[in-house]
């Protein structure tokens, strides 16, 4: 089954304060990453964005953070800015708001506890499923809500590193948030596909920004 790279324009009027793309002139993309941070995978992207001297940002499942607190700590010392996925990455879909905050609250708490700085507070719902409700809740608590402009589909093996290149190198535009994950489940796609695509970009006069 094949999927959008793109979620269809009217599915953003749910979200309206959310940052599906920043307000930009300049051939400037957002790189992101979900899921982890985990010392399969995560370790090998700051090494890849690195090479290429990039920054990104890293939404967390609190449950990884609180296993892997020097890898968190690492991320950041890196230079890249992280934000909260949830504790044990919880669809916000069907769940009552207390169920909902709580989970958020516990991997704030997760971050906290491992020590990692942040300057401001990102979150980004697992799925990308929260609800006008919870919307609410999430901006009466500062945080921003961030989802995605491009969706690379990494974890999914109908798919292939060229493939996902391509769909990247077609559909960006200035201030896209492009989505990719640091799970083991997306690592095959995302490992070989991250580096060409930064690479591409950076020859086509694309420049690299966090949120």
């Amino acid at each position: 089954m094949r999927w959008s790279f793109q979620l269809p324009c009217w599915l953003r009027l749910f979200y309206r304060d959310a940052v599906w793309r920043k307000p930009s002139s300049a051939r400037c993309v957002y790189l992101t990453f979900d899921d982890g941070p985990v010392p399969e995978v995560t370790p090998q992207v700051l090494d890849i964005l690195d090479r290429y001297n990039v920054k990104a940002t890293f939404f967390w499942v609190g449950e990884n953070v609180a296993r892997y607190p020097d890898l968190a700590r690492e991320v950041v010392r890196r230079g890249h800015s992280v934000g909260n996925h949830t504790y044990n990455h919880l669809a916000g879909w069907g769940r009552p708001l207390g169920m909902y905050a709580d989970n958020i609250l516990k991997a704030e708490k997760a971050m906290d506890d491992a020590g990692v700085k942040r300057d401001r507070k990102l979150f980004r719902p697992p799925y990308g499923k929260a609800g006008l409700q919870k919307h609410d809740w999430l901006r009466g608590q500062d945080y921003t809500v961030v989802l995605w402009d491009i969706i690379t589909h990494d974890y999914n093996p109908h798919y292939t590193p060229a493939q996902i290149e391509r769909a990247v190198l077609r559909y960006v535009r200035n201030g896209s948030v492009i989505l990719f994950h640091d799970s083991i489940k997306a690592s095959a796609n995302m490992l070989q596909s991250l580096p060409e695509v930064i690479s591409a970009l950076q020859q086509s006069g694309w420049s690299f920004g966090i949120i």
